[in-house]
């Protein structure tokens, strides 16, 4: 596409245009820009965040001049900012002084759809509502109508609402294939609630975004890629199988036998609690202290290495935090690696649920280096272990004081991409990158050059619309669009509270669901005890055992969406819309998926539910993968029994002959 950008002076005020599309449009009556002093308070609770504001001195400045390339805007005959355009890069300056919150109007056409904000739970299209750009807890039932989401407000702000998420990220799309970017980690908000105008909220005196356009979206979504980063190919191992999780000790290898016996096709096995446990009121938690537990997993090298031998992997679980009754807390205390108090020299604690634990400083290189070699590299990469969650990231306080003298709230976005930072180290160290697969929840601009899968973090056990099952869909296509080729889920969902427990058909409807991800994994919940597992009865286990070999089946259309993740950037996991662009209908479909280009993947996730609306897209005939009927393009009604989900393949895919082998597993 030729690119026509630049500013222009009209009558009443000024045009910006890129690559031929109005992007900013200034008039009297639509001003692109405010100008503030902020004055924020912030509170933060177990990662979960209170963020307010109340600016002062608010300026919008009318008047325009546009000279050399630039504009500055002004406000009775005094300079109030200066917006510069430099190649595909808007910089803009704020020129009063102590002036440090900017509010920037994007032109919005009629009608014009918009998504990214990086992994959204809620809501994949983001017209008509705000998504503050914070990475934290994402909260307990995010619905604020709900029982659940009321009770945990009340017991620690920890309930959470639409647009909280572990892994926010100041970029948008439009349908108009334009993407909007901005390059900064300091707090802002996407305020898409004014259809005429894409509406960034930045904290801070100056902002530069870039921007990006595109045919259609195929390429736009490439371009992204491109700019943060693209994930190394998944290894053949992790795509062969389902990764089970288990946390019980040695006895997690005698129950892995079970699964293996019931017909399993099992990558590899996931010991989260490797290190230890910790009992707590929210449930069965970790020892943060990254060693193993030599009482909990006795002779763990030779039992991995033995996994190994026949063709399984060991998986553990870590997180930047240790905790202050742990032996590697006096190690990190003496090598100075720890965030600090604000006005003392002390270790600035944080309370993560009934423990205390130091947060490493990661601007350090020194530390950077210590965790990636001593923790990542000789406590796990070299017994064996070729895979971790690496957890968490989100929790830096915003009056701690860091090494490097930047300011914690600028700091505070930055810190999953940081955390990542290291992992990738530790795995690069030991020439295990494209082998050793560690995944984050947490995340912001940049992640996706480190991190080589995604996980959608903790769902409630249920089918809720804004924390169970759903989401994890939701959560794939957000972040597929902007970089982040690989997400995955907890099959059978993870948080457990206030009775909400597992049924047999979410375990049964999430398997359904895991199969047709790049990654299948099963995960036992904060509260096992309480909750059903897929090894509970012979039922469930032939359940998990079953969609275990639909995934492993699918390992060379896997490879083959591996390939064209390396090459072109694009994920797995694709909203209708990337291959169909001229159907506007599909724009805000979040319930399914193209799994590829030739795969239409509707999950069922309504509880009850015995048949679900399947949109099939573009023009020509796709088969059901499971009964063998054909059906053209278009919107039917399917029936899903348990077992027999929305699954549909293009007759015209390369792929046909193995997908038509779906039906007789």
């Amino acid at each position: 596409m030729e690119l026509e950008a630049g500013f222009s002076a009209v009558e009443g005020g000024f045009d910006l245009h890129f690559a031929g599309r109005l992007v900013l449009r200034h008039r009297a009556e639509t001003p692109v820009l405010d100008s503030a002093r902020g004055n924020p308070t912030v509170t933060m609770y177990r990662g979960n965040f209170k963020i307010e504001d109340a600016p002062e001195g608010q300026i919008t400045p009318l008047d325009s001049a546009v000279e050399d390339g630039s504009v500055t805007l002004s406000h009775e005959g005094t300079a109030v900012a200066r917006l510069e355009l430099s190649d595909h890069r808007l910089t803009i300056t704020l020129l009063t002084q102590g002036h440090d919150r900017i509010r920037l109007r994007w032109h919005g056409e009629p009608g014009e759809a918009v998504w990214g904000g990086g992994e959204q739970m809620s809501y994949f299209a983001l017209n008509g509502r705000t998504f503050p750009m914070w990475t934290s807890e994402p909260g307990v039932g995010r619905d604020k109508t709900t029982e659940l989401t009321r009770q945990m407000d009340e017991s620690g702000m920890a309930g959470g609402d639409y647009y909280h998420t572990n892994y926010p990220q100041p970029t948008i799309l439009t349908s108009r294939w334009l993407a909007m970017h901005l390059d900064a980690a300091c707090y802002s908000v996407v305020d898409c609630t004014d259809p005429a105008a894409h509406a960034f909220e930045v904290w801070n005196g100056t902002a530069a975004f870039e921007l990006y356009a595109a045919d259609g979206p195929l390429d736009l979504v490439g371009q992204l890629s491109t700019r943060f980063g693209r994930q190394p190919p998944l290894p053949d191992w992790v795509i062969g199988g389902a990764i089970v999780g288990l946390k019980d000790g040695t006895r997690s290898f005698e129950r892995l036998e079970g699964f293996i016996q019931a017909g399993t096709a099992v990558s590899g096995l996931w010991c989260e609690d490797w290190a230890g446990i910790r009992e707590t009121s929210f449930g069965r938690r970790l020892f943060w202290d990254w060693r193993r537990d030599n009482q909990r997993y006795a002779d763990l090298p030779q039992r991995i290495a033995a996994l190994q031998d026949r063709g399984i992997r060991y998986l553990a679980y870590a997180n930047p935090y240790l905790c202050n009754d742990g032996i590697l807390y006096e190690e990190a205390l003496e090598g100075g690696h720890f965030c600090l108090k604000p006005d003392a020299d002390e270790v600035y604690l944080v309370d993560f649920g009934e423990f205390d634990c130091g947060v490493l400083d990661f601007t350090r290189k020194e530390t950077r280096d210590w965790f990636a070699e001593k923790v990542l590299g000789r406590e796990m990469l070299d017994i064996g272990i070729s895979g971790w969650m690496a957890d968490f990231g989100e929790y830096l306080p915003t009056d701690v004081r860091l090494a490097d003298g930047s300011d914690p709230m600028e700091a505070h976005n930055r810190w999953p991409v940081l955390w990542a930072e290291v992992n990738a180290q530790a795995v690069e160290s030991r020439g295990k990158t494209g082998d050793a697969v560690f995944f984050m929840r947490a995340g912001f601009s940049g992640v996706q050059g480190y991190c080589p899968l995604l996980w959608a973090g903790d769902q409630s056990v249920d089918f809720t619309r804004h924390d169970g099952i759903g989401t994890v869909i939701t959560a794939a296509l957000s972040a597929g669009l902007v970089g982040n080729a690989y997400s995955h889920s907890d099959c059978g969902g993870y948080t457990s509270l206030l009775g909400n427990v597992r049924t047999v058909e979410l375990m049964e409807r999430w398997c359904e669901l895991s199969a047709f991800a790049p990654v299948m994994r099963s995960h036992e919940g904060n509260r096992p005890d309480d909750n059903l597992q897929y090894d509970s009865t012979p039922e469930l286990l032939a359940c998990f055992a079953r969609w275990s070999r639909v995934h492993a089946h699918l390992a060379p259309y896997v490879r083959h969406l591996c390939d064209e993740a390396a090459e072109f950037g694009l994920p797995a996991q694709r909203p209708l819309f990337l291959h169909h662009a001229e159907d506007e209908s599909l724009y805000a479909v979040q319930d399914q998926y193209l799994y590829g280009a030739d795969l239409v993947v509707a999950p069922v996730i309504e509880d009850g539910a015995r048949e679900r609306t399947v949109i099939l897209p573009g023009e020509g005939e796709w088969i059901h993968a499971f009964t063998g009927e054909a059906y053209q393009s278009g919107t039917h009604t399917i029936s899903a029994p348990i077992g027999c989900p929305p699954v549909f393949y293009s007759v015209q895919s390369t792929y046909a002959d193995l997908f038509g082998g779906l039906r007789k597993l």
